[in-house]
């Protein structure tokens, strides 16, 4: 006997200019799915448990072609990384139970065609499946691979992270302070100074908002220079830390969440910076370095475990809250990892 249920979903309605806003998105309902993988597909149908909000979706907004990752197109259903069960299998690599996670989409229920992309989750009452898609997952290791492969750090580096108390963020000074690192963080909201003081173990934090002159700030946090700089905001601040980098100074390009736009106008004072102090700045993708991601594991794994690190998730219930949860990441509404729970396992 066939059987179907209902499977509501997130539709992006049009491309977008600028930041997106809640009526950028449209939630479908009465759209009736399958529940088993078509023979001959090779696919997986799965029930979605954990959504992820990620900035770089922004991205995909846009009707822009020449980036790393093709854009979402109109009326379609967005895509974005999860954490899902599986209902039924036509790949032999994987059975019905099976807890998996990888790209799938803004609904209760995918046919993921794409299976090599999947990972199966083994699964530890010691850690939530939700921080497959943060701490264990593309957040978490981008933190990994960009703070020790793109900055190259050494014992008693001094580093600043901006967006610090975001899924990235918050991971990387962790890592930097287990490293050795003096480390101080930004963000925009006094709770979440506190929180990179009191609960994430920075040495200092400061709220960009409340600081009429970027430089100057940086000056008085890093009086003697900055090493490494974890840029997940550019624009001003990218310039401000610019003039204060040390001599061999390393710059890690993660993220771009001041710009709205490809025609946002911004200028730069200190470039000449590069020059003088022969800064290194790099932009990465976490899959530069996709060979890292077994280490990665284990070793991030190890470090919750043993309480040596801690992760913030904001979850929301229900995919309904998906466009509102979204949108948030992009006025600072959202403490730490935003995450969207679909359903209960």
């Amino acid at each position: 006997m066939e059987v179907t249920a209902d499977n509501k979903q997130i539709l992006l309605k049009s491309y977008i200019n600028g930041s997106p806003s809640e009526s950028d998105m449209e939630l479908k309902l009465g759209n009736h799915i399958k529940l088993e993988a078509p023979t001959g597909s090779n696919g997986v149908l799965v029930k979605n448990l954990y959504l992820s909000c990620d900035p770089y979706m922004r991205g995909r907004m846009h009707n822009f072609q020449a980036s790393y990752v093709p854009p979402f197109s109109p009326n379609s259903v967005i895509e974005g990384f999860g954490v899902s069960k599986v209902v039924d299998s036509d790949d032999p690599n994987f059975i019905k139970g099976e807890i998996v996670t990888g790209l799938t989409n803004w609904e209760e229920y995918s046919l993921i065609l794409n299976t090599n992309q999947l990972r199966k989750i083994q699964q530890d009452d010691d850690i939530p499946l939700s921080y497959h898609v943060g701490l264990l997952g593309m957040p978490g290791f981008t933190a990994y691979a960009g703070f020790f492969e793109v900055c190259a750090p050494k014992k008693g580096d001094n580093v600043y992270v901006s967006a610090a108390s975001g899924a990235v963020g918050q991971l990387v000074g962790q890592l930097a302070k287990l490293h050795g690192c003096y480390v101080v963080g930004s963000a925009g909201t006094s709770q979440k100074v506190q929180l990179l003081k009191n609960k994430l173990g920075f040495d200092e934090a400061f709220n960009y908002k409340e600081e009429s002159d970027l430089e100057a700030a940086l000056a008085r946090y890093f009086p003697h220079g900055i090493d490494i700089y974890f840029d997940n905001v550019g624009g001003s601040m990218l310039d401000a830390a610019l003039a204060n980098m040390r001599v061999q100074g390393r710059v890690a390009i993660c993220g771009m969440v001041s710009q709205n736009s490809r025609t946002d106008k911004q200028s730069f004072r200190n470039m000449f910076s590069i020059i003088s102090k022969r800064i290194t700045i790099k932009g990465f993708l976490q899959s530069d370095f996709m060979q890292l991601y077994p280490r990665f594991l284990e070793d991030i794994t190890r470090y919750y475990k043993q309480g040596k690190i801690v992760y913030i998730e904001n979850m929301n219930d229900g995919l309904e809250s998906a466009p509102a949860a979204f949108v948030g990441l992009f006025s600072g509404k959202n403490v730490g990892k935003q995450v969207i729970r679909v359903a209960n396992e």
